[in-house]
C-alpha cells in the first residue's frame, strides 16, 4: 500500500514521503497512530499544495532578508554607552544593544541572536559585526561605541 508519511518513521519514511509499505502494517500501525495516510489521489494534491506552500514562504523570508541585508549594507549604527573614568563602560555592548540601535536608526528588527560581535565591546570606539539575515545572506555593519 502507497502511504504518505505525516511525521518521521524511524527506519520506515521522513515526513511528506511517499512510500509503499505492508498493507498490514499501513492499516494496523501507519494510519490508526495518525504516522501516515493513504496515497489517494485528493491526499496527494493536498501534500503538493503544502510542499508549494512551504517553498513560497521560504522565497518569500529569502526575499525579505534580502533587502534588510540591502538597507545596512555599508552603514554604521551608533549606539549610546554610558561610561565611568578612564572611559571604560559599565558593563559592556552586546548584540541586543546592538539589535535596538539597528531598529531605532534603520527601522529593521533583527534579532540579537543573528548578530555576531567580532569582540567583546568595553570601550567606546568603532567595532565591526556580522549580521546573518538567512542562510547564505549575511551582511557586516560597522558599530561606533558613543558616550550617551
Amino acid at each position: 500500500m502507497k502511504v504518505i508519511f505525516l511525521q518521521d518513521v524511524k527506519g520506515t519514511g521522513k515526513k511528506g514521503e511517499i512510500k509503499n509499505v505492508a498493507d498490514g502494517y499501513a492499516r494496523n500501525m501507519l494510519i490508526p497512530k495518525g504516522l501516515a495516510v493513504e496515497a489517494t489521489p485528493t491526499n496527494l494534491t493536498k501534500l503538493e499544495g503544502q510542499k508549494a506552500s512551504a517553498q513560497h514562504k521560504i522565497d518569500v523570508e529569502k526575499q525579505a532578508a534580502s533587502e534588510a541585508a540591502a538597507k545596512i549594507k555599508d552603514k554604521k549604527v551608533t549606539v549610546k554607552a554610558k561610561a565611568g573614568s578612564n572611559d571604560r563602560l559599565f558593563g559592556s555592548v552586546t548584540a541586543s544593544n546592538v539589535a535596538d540601535a539597528i531598529k531605532e536608526q534603520f527601522g529593521i528588527a533583527i534579532d540579537k541572536k543573528k548578530i555576531t560581535l567580532n569582540t567583546e565591546i568595553k570601550a567606546f570606539g568603532s567595532y565591526k559585526a556580522v549580521i546573518k539575515f538567512y542562510t547564505g545572506i549575511s551582511e557586516s555593519i560597522d558599530i561606533e561605541v558613543v558616550e550617551g
